[in-house]
């Protein structure tokens, strides 16, 4: 070893040492460098959640969109649908740090392409191969007149958040964090003027109107809806470029500051929702049911369009389990990291596979196939499972595409191909 090299890694030894460099936990350290194991653990932990609340759309009988707004709501219930809700804002603010992180090494114009580009393909593939995974009609759904839908979800929100940051990230991670927050603390001011519209609408909404709300719009043989208005969206974005310094800091600093920043954001989604004055634009009030209705409906945050309480509960507690991601070990965190490095791949690959799972259902409970090939807001009504299938479901979808993803994980660590970024 020459002179260069043992200075090279007495300084790595020692920095391992001060607990300024990361060892990852992983079986294979992924050649991407800026990659901590911490975010990838809990980007992993949030799609495997996002897949429950999936079986359960598509699985669950009499499902609803949104079954938290029933006053008698079952605990069990409660708590699967409630749990997802730190799915589309965690993963967004981590996709922010990690553009963040690449900052390290490539110059702002390199990034600001890559994000562009990024941004755009994920449109694209949300417009095409991923809403042909919600509904199975890519030719059209006699239910809204034989247009074709298209879904805009979390992927749409995704891509347009990243074609902000693409643009927003020359003015610096301060202007950003600035620009996010302001977002974040002051879109709840559009409620009484510009209210939430509704999916599956009269489909006349304009399309500037997913700004702040869902809506529904025909365009052509297309009947577009957007589930995830982009506003909040863009803010939690630009919020999690802009405060990628704290994972730039020691593990010990970094996890304090994430312990004080989550506790901070708890105690502030606590107060503002007790005093009910601004916020969320779903107010909260003793229920009949009883004290637990009540904390269900003191809980029950407005997710479409994200509001300011929904933001500050998901990423406080998101704030405190990262903060404790180090002490995971062993081959719990090893899968999750694992999932966590190939997010893409397995959002689209689990909508396909449960959309499958649930055609097989129905037609073992005696519907036609033809019935089931549809978006699961049409499908025939007595179908569906329980809650306690729906998580035999959930597990099962895991089981299924643990080994592929674990191949594309294996692949994204060892290879820099251009096209894996995109996978």
């Amino acid at each position: 070893m020459n002179m260069m090299n043992r200075v090279m890694v007495e300084e790595r030894i020692t920095a391992m040492n001060e607990g300024v460099v990361e060892v990852p936990d992983f079986n294979y350290q992924d050649k991407r460098a800026y990659r901590l194991t911490n975010i990838d653990m809990l980007r992993g932990l949030v799609i495997l959640i996002m897949a429950l609340d999936h079986v359960r759309d598509f699985m669950m009988m009499g499902g609803v969109q949104d079954p938290m707004a029933q006053p008698d709501i079952s605990a069990g219930l409660y708590f699967t649908r409630w749990i997802t809700h730190f799915c589309a804002p965690v993963f967004i603010f981590l996709a922010g740090t990690s553009v963040g992180l690449m900052s390290a090494r490539k110059s702002a114009k390199e990034i600001g392409g890559f994000v562009l580009k990024r941004g755009l393909w994920l449109i694209f593939m949300e417009v095409t191969l991923i809403s042909t995974a919600w509904t199975f009609t890519p030719f059209g759904e006699a239910a809204v007149g034989g247009s074709t839908i298209i879904v805009l979800q979390v992927i749409w929100a995704l891509g347009v958040s990243m074609i902000v940051l693409a643009g927003a990230q020359f003015m610096g991670p301060r202007a950003c964090l600035i620009l996010g927050a302001a977002i974040i603390l002051g879109h709840n001011l559009l409620d009484p003027i510009w209210p939430n519209l509704a999916m599956f609408g009269a489909g006349t909404d304009a399309f500037w109107t997913t700004i702040h709300s869902q809506n529904s719009l025909f365009i052509d043989q297309y009947y577009v809806n957007t589930v995830y208005p982009a506003l909040p969206c863009i803010g939690i974005m630009l919020l999690g470029y802009g405060t990628t310094f704290i994972f730039q800091k020691s593990p010990k600093q970094r996890d304090a500051f994430l312990i004080k920043t989550g506790l901070v954001f708890l105690a502030a989604f606590v107060t503002i929702r007790f005093l009910d004055i601004y916020g969320d634009p779903n107010p909260w009030q003793v229920q009949e049911y009883g004290a637990l209705a009540t904390f269900f409906d003191f809980m029950n945050v407005s997710k479409y369009p994200a509001s300011l309480l929904y933001i500050l509960a998901t990423l406080g507690v998101m704030a405190l389990v990262c903060s404790q991601a180090d002490k995971l070990k062993g081959w719990l965190k090893d899968t999750l990291v694992m999932f966590g490095r190939v997010p893409f791949a397995f959002y689209v690959l689990h909508l396909y596979l449960i959309h499958a799972m649930a055609v097989l259902l129905g037609m073992g409970q005696g519907f036609e196939f033809n019935q089931m090939m549809h978006f699961f807001p049409f499908y025939p009504e007595g179908y569906g499972v329980g809650l306690v299938e729906v998580y035999v479901g959930w597990v099962l979808v895991i089981a299924i595409l643990y080994p592929f993803c674990k191949w594309v994980a294996k692949i994204k660590s060892t290879r820099k191909d251009w096209w894996l970024s995109y996978v």
